[in-house]
Parts: C-alpha cells; structure tokens; sequence
C-alpha cells in the first residue's frame, strides 16, 4: 500500500453514512417531543435512491465547480426534497420522483421510509454524534394546505412556524433555527430581505460529530507533499496510524475504511485513485452500481494511513443540477404543480441552496449541512385595496331584511 491514502472527495462522507445506516413566530404546530423508537431496518430502496440521487447530484456538482473542493449531504438535500415532494402532484410529483431516484415507491412509502431514517439515525454510537432536524417556515397569512402540514409533522418531525417575513428580523430566525441545529457550523442559509413573492420554506439540517475509533497521534503528524490535480506540490499536515483496517485495492484505486465510536458502526471511506489515474478518472466508475460492489468487497487488513487534515465549507445553489436531473417542472413557475401545498395552483420552487462543513483531525470529524427549498408564488395576488383619504359615504344594513339602518357620508373625520 503506498505510504499514505488521501481522501479524494469529502462528500463521500456523508454518501457512506447514508450506506452505512441503512445501509422565533407563531407555531403552527407544536413539534413532537421525541422521534419514535428506532425502526431496525430501513425500507433499502430508500438507501439506494439517496445513494443514487447523491452520486448524480454529485457529479453535476463537479462539472459546474471541477477545480473545487465538494462536499454533499445526499441524505439532507433528499429529505428537504421529499417533503417538497408531498406537496407535488402531476408532472411535477414525476418530474420529482424521477430525479429522486423514487419512482419505484408510492408516496406512503416514501414518507414512511423518510420516518424511519431519522429514527434510525439516532445515537448509532456511544461517541458519535447525529442529529437531523426539518423543519418548515410560512409567510404569515398565507394559507397551505392542512394534510400536506401534517404530514410534514408526521413523517418528517418538521417544526412548523407562521412567521410575518416582512419583520426586519424574519430572515435572522430562521437562520438562528438552522445554527442551532448544525452546532454553530451553518448559518445565513436565508438572505435578507425576504422576496416579497416567497411564501414557505422547507430546511433539514444535520449534524455530526464523531470520534475515530482508533484516534490518530498528534506526534505523529508531520508535514508531508500533496500533488494537486494541475500538478503544483504543496506542503501540507498528514496524520498517521497503524491497525487493522478495512481496505481495497483495485487497478483504479486503493481505499480504506476508517471507524468512528465503539461499534464502527459509521466509517469514512477514503479512495486514492491509482498513480496512472486521476479524480476524474475515478469519478468516471462512481455510480450506485459500482458503490454497492465495492461495499461488499472491503477486507480487514494491517494498514498503515496516512490521512490529510483538512477543514472546508461548501455552498451552490443546486437549481441548474437539479433541472439537469429532470426535475425541470418544478422550478417552471408555468408548469410547476404543489396544489398538495395549497388549493391554489400558484407555487413553484425558486432556489434550492445546500450548505456544508467538515473539520478532519486527529480526535475524528465533524460535519454540518443544510438544506433550504425555497417557494415562492408565480405571480403577486391581486389584493383590492381601500384607503379612506377623502369624503365617503356609509351604511348600516341589516342584510336579512335589507333594511338601512344608518346612513350617512363623512366630509371631516376630524370635526366633532
């Protein structure tokens, strides 16, 4: 095994734990107390479709930013899509399902197998941190459908709160939901001022935190040469450790799979494209198929890592990613169907922003991400408006028998 393995993509990480674990305002609603018990398996088409949905968002991800570090939380932006999804119906619910790799699945199985994972994301180990957390955001006195709230409630455990967005501080509260949730790690996930047409935003936020295993010695952690993709050697700290480990070689690659908490219940997978390779060229045979075989392949073996420490945060509007998956209809605001959101056929999404953060050192990692759908109306509704700034004339009526009861006109308001 070559001296050291790198990490070629940080947002594997969060790919490999959807694998691996099955794999203020006015409320609304009050929030459940607690998620249910965990469930002990998960509906597995459901770890393959974010699996998949991950891989292609992914790679999309890279042709727009090819030079960049990526870092993705496939199970975040699905969930934040799926409840989107309850609201969807016609072309758009397909569109959706399609591009969420769910068509396989009716809707109540879907929201089902949403419920379970996030029971079964709850405390998989004794020192590892995982929390995931929903939640939904009305503009104040516009009116969303009662099931599709519910649902909401039931399936995903979303917080549900009627905010009045033209309040100088709407856009700070909900970003103080999402710093909460995400430990400090994610914040300004919202811009204000509020679009007057945005009426409902959806957010998930997840957070972990995990100690490796087998932690890495800090006196052993030297500078080392890195060769960037263009070919530039930088100087950079590696951490190392011996043990048995996880690995898999192939002609493409070498990778390792290493441990967090007692039960090593979650991993981070590591793959270091072979010499004659390249990230690229590894990014050419990632796709679920490949993922699913190389998963059952890894083999315990006495290893040596050698493994970068790095801390970065990620951001992009996943809007064009999304259309160049197929889910092209929901951002048509001619086109677009959530009448599940509400009896009037006048939403569509107009930006979908995904948020991450990842620190790697030698106690074990921590990661953050967030999620924002954001609704808005497809045209500003006709409001009549009165204002009584001149002479007017008035009634009182008894409407059952059509008697006038009072009449009379106002020159001066103010004369008594």
């Amino acid at each position: 095994m070559q001296r050291y393995l790198t990490t070629v993509a940080a947002g594997l990480l969060f790919m490999a734990m959807a694998s691996l674990l099955l794999v203020g305002g006015c409320a609304m609603f009050e929030p459940k107390e607690t998620l249910a018990a965990p469930v002990m398996e998960l509906d597995g088409r459901l770890v393959e479709s974010i699996s998949g949905f991950g891989f292609n968002l992914l790679h999309q991800l890279r042709l727009e930013k090819p030079q960049e570090n990526i870092l993705i939380s496939p199970a975040s932006v699905a969930t934040a899509l799926a409840m989107t999804y309850n609201g969807a119906g016609g072309d758009t619910a397909r569109a959706m399902a399609e591009a969420l790799l769910l068509q396989g699945m009716r809707p109540e199985e879907v929201n089902k197998a949403f419920a379970d994972l996030q029971t079964i994301l709850q405390n998989p180990d004794p020192q590892v941190e995982l929390s995931m957390a929903n939640s939904l955001w009305a503009r104040e006195g516009v009116p969303f459908n009662e099931d599709f709230l519910q649902r909401s409630r039931d399936y995903f455990d979303a917080e549900i709160t009627q905010l009045d967005f033209n309040l100088p501080g709407a856009a700070g509260a909900i970003n103080d939901w999402v710093k909460e949730k995400t430990k400090g790690k994610i914040d300004q996930m919202v811009q204000a001022p509020i679009d007057p047409l945005t009426v409902l935003f959806l957010l998930n936020a997840i957070h972990f935190k995990g100690h490796w295993s087998v932690p890495f010695d800090e006196q052993k952690t030297r500078d080392m040469p890195f060769t960037l993709e263009e070919g530039t050697v930088i100087e950079h700290p590696v951490m190392f450790s011996e043990g048995d480990y996880r690995i898999l070689q192939t002609d493409s690659f070498q990778a390792a799979a290493l441990p967090y908490g007692k039960n090593g219940r979650v991993n981070m997978y590591l793959f270091l494209p072979a010499l004659d390779s390249s990230l690229a060229g590894f990014y050419a045979e990632l796709n679920r198929e490949n993922w699913d075989s190389w998963m059952k392949s890894f083999r315990e073996q006495q290893a040596e890592i050698g493994l970068p420490r790095f801390k970065f945060g990620f951001e992009a509007t996943l809007n064009d990613a999304l259309k160049a998956l197929g889910m092209g209809p929901a951002f048509d605001p001619g086109t677009a169907d959530f009448s599940g959101m509400r009896s009037q056929a006048d939403l569509y999404i107009s930006e979908v922003k995904h948020k991450t953060f990842i620190e790697v050192n030698e106690e074990g990692a921590e990661a953050a991400a967030a999620t924002s759908v954001e609704m808005r109306l497809t045209a500003m509704p006709e409001v009549f408006t009165l204002i009584i700034d001149r002479p007017y004339f008035f009634a009182i009526v008894d409407d059952q028998t059509g008697a006038i009861l009072f009449m009379g006109s106002v020159s001066d308001p103010s004369a008594g």
